[in-house]
């Protein structure tokens, strides 16, 4: 069973690659979701989709804050590339939040403060892309828990939902701007790091938060 769905996965990783090449990856990912069965399964999709909806809100407003410094220097171009992907997410998972049914969390406008302060603060292009080294690896981190989750619970359920995840990643998209980020210098930063340390430490401590809130 767990080879027939292996099987599976990659065809439908094939199929969600073609579909990114004619950019309507994003839309099919809306749909792939299977509604839960009882209020257990619920809970569990509620979380998840609730910390990626936060993460990518809070990602938006980190690149905000950089843009507002940043804006218009010659780094501004590099940055709008890197939050315009991020928009994309974040309008893609607030059309799913509303499909499912399933409430933000209740730290938003704590996030909106937060990740626009963090931006703004990081006000050195190597710091702006350590910043976001940061950031994207433990966001990447995170969905590929997220995966593995799915996997070990039902894989056949959910091959879809994973293969749409792993293509997009939303795993190969934040892996993209991790390494934007270190082409740019983003570990010459004095003290890259410790920064880089408590950056996911408090990516991680918001996640399990944002689990149960």
């Amino acid at each position: 069973m767990q080879r027939a769905a292996k099987c599976a996965l990659r065809l439908d990783l094939s199929r969600a690659f073609c579909l990114s090449r004619s950019g309507t990856v994003l839309s099919v990912m809306q749909k792939s979701l299977p509604p839960p069965r009882d209020e257990e399964e619920k809970a569990m999709l509620d979380s998840m989709l609730r910390v990626d909806h936060a993460g990518e809100y809070g990602a938006n407003r980190i690149y905000a804050g950089q843009m507002a410094v940043l804006g218009r220097t010659r780094t501004g171009p590099l940055i709008q590339y890197m939050w315009d992907q991020e928009k994309m997410h974040l309008e893609k998972f607030n059309e799913i939040l509303g499909e499912h049914r399933v409430r933000p969390t209740l730290l938003l406008p704590l996030w909106n403060i937060a990740g626009f302060a963090l931006g703004m603060i990081l006000t050195r292009i190597e710091g702006t892309m350590s910043c976001t080294v940061a950031v994207e690896e433990s966001i990447s981190e995170h969905y590929n828990s997220q995966i593995q989750t799915l996997m070990e619970a039902e894989p056949e359920r959910y091959t879809e939902w994973i293969s749409i995840m792993l293509l997009k990643n939303f795993v190969m998209m934040k892996k993209k701007n991790r390494d934007t980020g270190l082409e740019h210098d983003a570990e010459s930063v004095p003290g890259y790091l410790l920064l880089k340390t408590v950056i996911q430490v408090d990516c991680k401590a918001a996640i399990y938060i944002l689990q149960r809130i």
